[in-house]
């Protein structure tokens, strides 16, 4: 294992002064600051923060870990580490989390999350994502929260699109729509294929044709959804709509929806009616009137995650949560 002095005979300085790097020091020269730095990332070395439990007496409590990648600085997915936090005390666990900020942090992350020795791992995003996760995680008792691995065997809590989209197509169909018009999320992410299949099989299963269906995919990017005025045009110009409801890939293209289609004069479902995805959390209530929508179940999905650290569960793979549909107003 390496050791604090491996750093300071690599970086050409005392074992002080690496620690006072590592513990974030103001008395060290920014050029000395980036030697350490440099010889920290090059032995790939790991500070023991935990070593002053050592010393406690009597049996320590177990520790969770969570590093979040936007997870807790967006307000979509909050209800995630919200739930790991409130299982982990429930369990007698210790709980803390460390924030990535952007792709090139998540080294910094990991090793301050790993100097703690944590008990267990969860790696958290907000939005379904593929994840490559820092070599420093592998062999680690770590488990995917929202998010998937290039490794099937990483054992990934998720919600399962497929299933849900399926059911509230089948919803639509029992209430009488006929002539959907689908706005998936952008193509290749990692929801937009379950939920698109999930809306095809359950259109084709009730014996309907699925040529006749208009589907398009938003544009990638921070502002997806906006695009969505380029897209209802063609099918508003005669005034009255040419389809009956308009799924959208979220609520957030819902929303943008709500507005091109009320500016328009369109009474909503009257004229059109309208499904989202997602349940967005602080927007859910500005629908008027409320959005009919499939919840995201971020809370059972960080709930179940820390059970899997905690009960030690040995499941790998994929483990989908379901979705309910909520049955509002707009459809």
């Amino acid at each position: 294992m390496v050791s604090l002095k491996d750093v300071a005979r690599l970086a050409g300085v005392s074992m002080m002064t690496v620690s006072r790097v590592i513990h974030n020091s103001d008395s060290v020269r920014p050029d000395t600051r980036e030697k350490v730095s440099r010889a920290i990332e090059a032995l790939n070395y790991v500070p023991d923060l935990s070593a002053r439990k050592m010393r406690g007496k009597g049996r320590q409590s177990s520790t969770l870990a969570v590093l979040a990648q936007d997870t807790a600085t967006t307000p979509f997915s909050v209800d995630i580490l919200l739930a790991i936090e409130q299982t982990a005390i429930e369990a007698g666990w210790n709980c803390f989390l460390i924030n990535i900020f952007s792709d090139k942090d998540a080294a910094r992350a990991t090793r301050q999350l790993l100097s703690h020795r944590p008990d267990g791992i969860i790696y958290t995003t907000m939005g379904l994502r593929q994840v490559t996760l820092p070599s420093s995680l592998r062999d680690r008792n770590i488990v995917l929260a929202n998010c998937l691995s290039t490794d099937p065997e990483l054992p990934a809590y998720i919600p399962d699109d497929y299933h849900a989209q399926y059911e509230a197509t089948e919803y639509l169909i029992r209430a009488g729509y006929r002539r959907p018009l689908c706005v998936w999320l952008p193509e290749g992410a990692p929801a937009t294929g379950p939920r698109r299949q999930g809306f095809e099989d359950a259109w084709k299963a009730a014996g309907r044709e699925l040529e006749p269906v208009a589907q398009y995919y938003m544009a990638r990017g921070d502002q997806y959804g906006t695009d969505l005025v380029a897209i209802l045009e063609p099918w508003l110009r005669e005034g009255t709509p040419s389809f009956d409801v308009l799924i959208c890939g979220n609520d957030r293209a819902a929303f943008v929806a709500y507005q091109i289609l009320l500016a328009r004069g369109l009474r909503i479902p009257q004229d059109v009616a309208v499904l989202g995805f997602d349940n967005l959390v602080g927007v859910g209530h500005l629908f008027l009137p409320p959005l009919t929508t499939v919840q995201l179940p971020h809370d059972i999905i960080g709930r179940e995650a820390a059970l899997h650290i905690i009960e030690g569960r040995q499941i790998s793979g994929q483990q989908r949560i379901p979705c309910p549909l909520l049955i509002r107003e707009s459809a």
